[in-house]
């Protein structure tokens, strides 16, 4: 059995199209030659491999696990052709990197402009993801590495420990739980809440702990960072659930009271996720150098 590369590009660009047409597009084929090409990888495997009606395109089972060992074959492909085209270096390259809200928004913009001001052959591709989507990309080959926070079940992967953080809650100066040293999330939930935007992986991992409880979490309005949702809470529109990173930071411009949650999930471990550190490409290893801290010096 023999794969074409260009074949198996196809595929990838046709399974994450919504259409023939525009992964053909993607391709530089036309969607008959793309069709035919499609036509005889399914031929070559003896199974059909999408589904085809005037929507678009559907993978099968089957399509989807060529999928699967497609993406890792191209980017095991690539990564050949970066170790090889810049031997021993990681000064060129490309990243596609899946991480939760915080590191999206905080801490790796600040990373990755160090990084690539030094670096001016590599390109980066940042894309926020769920938790469970992180995990999955990286096992997917989807993404060459992740950066989640909290406890992660990721099977087949290597887990990388590289900082801390907690989450405490936002309160306006004056408010009624500003003298308090600490609560409960249950404690919280009386109040009006300041939430970032759907699809945020804060957001989602809030409603998980809340339903736990039984109880529904009250969104006054919805934010697309922690700036701005520092900002909401500053005005007294509702009270916020943020890293104490990003609490810490906006606190020294806005009139804000932090506080802690008595809660065994607010302390979050931050990880690196990777398929096989070893044989990632030297960009990839040097970023991941980077966000690692400093050894301690012997004294």
């Amino acid at each position: 059995m023999h794969f074409d590369l260009p074949d198996l590009r196809l595929f990838v660009h046709i399974g994450e199209a919504p259409s023939l047409t525009q992964g053909a597009r993607r391709a530089c084929l036309s969607p008959a030659a793309a069709s035919a090409r499609i036509k005889a990888l399914e031929g070559q495997l003896g199974t059909r491999l999408l589904y085809r009606d005037s929507r678009g395109v559907e993978l099968t089972p089957a399509g989807h696990k060529l999928l699967r060992h497609a993406r890792l074959i191209l980017r095991q492909a690539e990564y050949l052709k970066s170790e090889f085209v810049h031997y021993g270096t990681d000064s060129a390259g490309h990243i596609r990197i899946f991480a939760n809200t915080t590191a999206v928004t905080e801490f790796l913009p600040e990373v990755l402009a160090g990084f690539l001001a030094k670096r001016p052959g590599v390109t980066i591709d940042l894309q926020e993801r769920l938790s469970r989507d992180i995990v999955r990309g990286v096992l997917d080959s989807a993404a060459d590495m992740g950066v989640i926070a909290g406890p992660v079940a990721a099977p087949g992967l290597q887990v990388i420990h590289f900082s801390t953080d907690r989450l405490v809650l936002a309160v306006p100066v004056g408010h009624e739980l500003a003298g308090q040293k600490s609560l409960t999330l249950k404690q919280t939930l009386a109040f009006q809440h300041i939430g970032l935007h759907e699809g945020s992986t804060l957001l989602s991992f809030l409603r998980d702990q809340v339903e736990r409880l039984g109880q529904s979490l009250s969104l006054r309005i919805q934010m697309a960072s922690f700036e701005a949702v520092c900002r909401m809470v500053e005005a007294g529109v509702g009270i916020g659930i943020i890293p104490e990173s990003a609490a810490l930071r906006h606190s020294r411009t806005m009139e804000l009271v932090t506080l802690e949650l008595d809660e065994p999930w607010a302390v979050r471990e931050r990880s690196i996720l990777v398929r096989e550190l070893e044989a990632l490409p030297g960009a990839v290893r040097a970023l991941i150098a980077t966000l690692l801290p400093a050894p301690s010096l012997p004294l």
